[in-house]
């Protein structure tokens, strides 16, 4: 297996254009960390990035993941990519409810291109926002404490400055999808939250030696996280393929269709948006209410931090909501019955029309289901670990799944490129693709 694995390594190197676009890729995203370190002028960063820390709270250490550590630390990149995120879900949830866009969705090239135009100018529209939000919000914390010469000077080159941060990583991203591997969006999340991992490798290692993790919850901890990375594997690649069959047509000489074929509906339709939608809901008053006095706010905050009752059930409720909303937004079945049915498709032993969407509704409903509860028990895994087991460190979470979707996507990126070119890709077979349920 090991040896298998050495010659699909080699074998990507002999492949010019792979070779060529993973070593783009490489260093794109060492510009991309070069940069996160690179300080906003005009902030004291060491003593903010204390106090966010220590004051910060549940959406600090949230939105840190995004930016590879950059907002805590105020760094150029301090909003990361967060902002091309919520403009691309905005567009999508705006693509259902206005005509407009709904028919430049359907416009093929051309109207994706619109779209990404339009996902653009949003991007720098919530960058200058929030930018401007942070820039206010800092010459008002601790008496402006943080910033040098508090101003709209100030306030502006803020704004531009990490506004510019992010619209930089938005190209960079683009430039990574066209001349690289992989998703450049996806990848950029990716390397900010890896490197987190070896610092706390380093640090799980100290607390081992001094005596803080004994080698029995060490052992049980290694072996929980060999299993849940194998259960995100195999649910993030399982689908569940639904037969189709389209009857023979004949335009002129030509006979068209009579081939089978399926419709792989995911788990996971929704990936990692259920999460990331929760986590900003409810992280988001728990973080106002750290800095405010207000008794009742300050009980709220308690209620809706990490670690308490309230908090893993609600996140989990909201979990599992936002996994039925994204895929009732982004997969139709009267749209997939209608299409089936206008080139001559249609399910065995299903009428076609109004009992195909039906049927195809009842299967979406029962994976979607499973998906959401699958969702929901990986993402509250810290809180269970940290909160109720006392442990150091996170494990799970947002982050995880992240981190392994993006992996299986860029792995079956390259194995694509591999077969293309006549080389054994990294499985067995040949095939890296979903699992059939």
């Amino acid at each position: 297996m090991f040896d298998r694995f050495i010659t699909s390594v080699q074998n990507i190197f002999k492949i010019a254009e792979l070779r060529q676009r993973i070593i783009f890729t490489a260093l794109m995203l060492v510009v991309y960390r070069i940069g996160s370190h690179v300080p906003t002028p005009g902030i004291n960063n060491e003593a903010l990035a204390k106090f966010l820390t220590e004051r910060g709270g549940a959406l600090m250490g949230f939105l840190d993941i995004f930016s590879g550590g950059g907002l805590s630390r105020l760094t150029i990149f301090a909003l990361g990519i967060m902002p091309y995120i919520s403009a691309s879900i905005i567009l999508q949830l705006l693509t259902v409810v206005i005509p407009t866009l709904s028919k430049l969705a359907k416009e093929g090239e051309r109207g994706r291109k619109k779209i990404i135009q339009y996902t653009r100018i949003g991007t720098i529209g919530i960058g200058i926002v929030q930018a401007l939000g942070i820039a206010i919000g800092l010459e008002g914390m601790e008496g402006g404490a943080f910033v040098q010469n508090p101003g709209w000077a100030f306030r502006l080159m803020t704004m531009i400055t990490i506004t510019a941060g992010t619209a930089f990583l938005m190209w960079l991203g683009e430039q990574i999808t066209e001349r690289g591997i992989g998703n450049g969006i996806s990848l950029i999340i990716f390397a900010g939250i890896v490197t987190g991992m070896p610092a706390a490798v380093v640090n799980t290692y100290q607390l081992f030696q001094a005596g803080q993790i004994n080698f029995f919850l060490l052992l049980f901890l290694a072996i929980l996280m060999v299993g849940v990375v194998v259960a995100i594997v195999f649910l993030e690649s399982g689908r569940r393929k639904i037969p189709v069959q389209y009857a023979k047509r004949v335009v002129g000489r030509r006979v068209y269709g009579g081939q089978s074929t399926h419709i792989p509906l995911k788990i996971n339709t929704a990936g990692v948006i259920p999460p990331i939608f929760a986590s900003s809901i409810i992280a988001f008053p728990a973080t106002i209410a750290g800095f405010i006095t207000v008794p009742w706010v300050q009980a709220i905050g308690r209620n809706l931090t990490p670690g308490t009752v309230f908090h893993t059930a609600l996140y989990a409720m909201l979990i599992i909501f936002f996994a039925f909303f994204y895929t009732a937004v982004v997969l139709n079945p009267v749209d997939m019955a209608d299409n089936m049915k206008k080139y001559g498709g249609f399910i065995p032993g299903i009428r076609p029309g109004q009992r195909t969407s039906d049927y195809i509704y009842r299967v979406l409903t029962r994976i979607t289901f499973a998906g959401a509860i699958y969702l929901a028990m990986v993402a509250i895994i810290p809180e269970i670990l940290i909160y109720r087991f006392n442990v150091p460190f996170a494990f799970g979470g947002t982050s995880l799944l992240i981190v392994i979707g993006v992996g299986l996507d860029t792995a079956q990126q390259i194995e694509t490129h591999m077969l293309t070119r006549n080389y054994e890709g990294f499985m067995k077979k040949g095939k890296l693709k979903g699992r059939g349920f």
